[in-house]
């Protein structure tokens, strides 16, 4: 099963549809893969884990998926705390070493997704030795935000936190989103 995950992420899907807002899109992720995130949420993909694809698997269901399927809704963060945890254990098991450079983006992308500064220099670390050098511009720009304001400003509303003034200026300013 993990293998349709990762067919339909690297093959079907091109790389500038990863990043895009599309609805269309996270409506067929909901309707392709809304059973398998809730499996995932749940710890139920476990047996996908003894394989390095397979981890890299069940950590695009609940970092990615999670994205599209509750686009601007808490629930769109609400596996990335299992995500991070996830890539943390397969990074420590070298899991990482069996996968392709382009794989091992979204193996580190919870640790881009973490409100977490020690989370993020760490991530940092792994971008630069990956060698994707966008990849690395925008770890240094999500760094960035985390060692400014300790959280990611632009989640505030969809999780119900209140802004600064700061963070609200800062929204304002362009490219402050992601």
């Amino acid at each position: 099963m993990y293998q349709s995950v990762l067919q339909f992420w690297f093959e079907v899907l091109t790389p500038a549809q990863w990043w895009q807002k599309n609805k269309a899109l996270d409506d067929e992720i909901r309707r392709r893969f809304g059973d398998v995130h809730r499996r995932a949420c749940l710890g139920e993909c476990f047996e996908w884990r003894t394989r390095a694809t397979g981890r890299l698997a069940e950590i695009i269901v609940l970092d990615q998926f999670s994205r599209h399927i509750y686009r601007d809704q808490p629930a769109a963060f609400a596996a990335d705390g299992m995500a991070l945890v996830l890539a943390q254990e397969a990074i420590s098991a070298g899991a990482e070493r069996e996968l392709t450079r382009q794989q091992r983006v979204f193996l580190y992308m919870p640790m881009m997704h973490s409100e977490s500064l020690k989370v993020h220099d760490v991530a940092l670390a792994l971008f630069e030795k990956n060698e994707v050098a966008d990849n690395l511009a925008f770890e240094r720009r999500h760094r960035d935000i985390i060692a400014r304001f300790g959280r990611y400003p632009h989640r505030n509303a969809i999780l119900g936190r209140e802004s600064t003034a700061e963070e609200m200026a800062f929204l304002q300013q362009p490219g402050s989103g992601f």
